[in-house]
């Protein structure tokens, strides 16, 4: 399995969207010290990771730095991705200037989050400047757009539509300021889930296997691995990897698991995947029987 990793240089953002799963209510401001994010980098090559996604806040907040950090991932052939507001998609200008300097130090791709939440920030036309421009400069980009699957986000997926604009649907994940939001009624067939469960390092230099809602989980912290001022690089990611109930994760998926656990079949359809992934692994209770059984009961649960 290729090694890959979200990497959360701050978690500093300039807005502060309502629908944030890297964010609770309580806002909290925690940066890497650079000379510390360049060794980490380093090490992470000689770990085999392959690819690296700056997130967590907002990164080109800090474009000196990512740049400086891409740059040494181009240096050790590591796929770089940046996932971005486009605050600075303002004018057309702004926008070339940034895309031009990222494309010049080696960014591989650019992901632009959008959404009815962001767009509460960030006009319209800054996402717009920013594809133009990766398209002008020849840099990969696609826009997340983050929804609910109402129709309050229609008139967002005519925008990007109408100007022809790369995109996929992301769902929105009911954690951090979102995990209060009303539920709509989820209408489809049972799904496995499956989940790669992309590894996550926070600024604190905190690493959790799941880059999504994983460092949530308050109450087990299941996916959290470690420190890497404690562990190396390698050694989280094999803790990841050899973890027999994130093997089931990916591979028997969490519907699976959920039936295996008792759930209704009635109950598994009525969940999101990160929200079954919730009460399945933030409950002590269920985490003891599924950990008892994973490598008897649950290696027979299958068709």
């Amino acid at each position: 399995m290729p090694r890959t990793i979200a990497f959360g240089y701050s978690n500093h953002c300039n807005i502060r969207c309502r629908h944030c799963v890297a964010a609770d209510a309580i806002y909290e401001n925690s940066t890497m010290d650079l000379s510390r994010a360049r060794e980490i980098i380093a090490e992470m090559a000689e770990a085999r990771v392959q690819g690296v996604s700056f997130t967590a806040g907002e990164p080109l907040i800090y474009l000196d730095d990512i740049a400086e950090l891409i740059n040494l991932c181009q240096g050790f052939g590591i796929y770089t991705r940046v996932v971005t507001n486009s605050f600075w998609g303002k004018t057309a200008e702004s926008a070339d200037r940034y895309v031009e300097k990222l494309k010049n130090v080696g960014l591989s791709q650019l992901r632009l989050s959008f959404s009815r939440w962001h767009q509460e920030n960030v006009p319209l036309t800054s996402v717009l400047n920013v594809t133009k421009s990766c398209q002008k400069n020849g840099l990969n980009y696609f826009v997340s757009f983050v929804t609910d699957f109402s129709q309050n986000d229609d008139v967002y997926e005519q925008y990007l539509r109408r100007h022809n604009l790369k995109f996929f649907p992301e769902p929105i994940i009911f954690a951090g300021r979102a995990k209060d939001f009303a539920r709509t009624p989820i209408h489809t067939d049972y799904q496995a889930n499956c989940c790669p469960m992309n590894p996550y390092l926070a600024p604190n230099l905190d690493m959790y296997a799941c880059c999504d809602a994983g460092s949530h989980f308050s109450n087990t912290n299941f996916f959290h691995l470690g420190n890497i001022n404690d562990s190396s690089i390698d050694e989280l990611f094999t803790r990841s990897e050899t973890n027999r109930l994130y093997s089931h994760i990916r591979n028997m998926g969490i519907s699976t698991l959920a039936s295996f656990a008792g759930f209704k079949t009635r109950e598994i359809v009525g969940y999101r995947k990160c929200e079954l992934c919730e009460k399945l692994f933030n409950s002590k209770d269920l985490l003891a029987t599924l950990e008892s059984q994973q490598d008897s009961g649950l290696n027979t649960w299958y068709r």
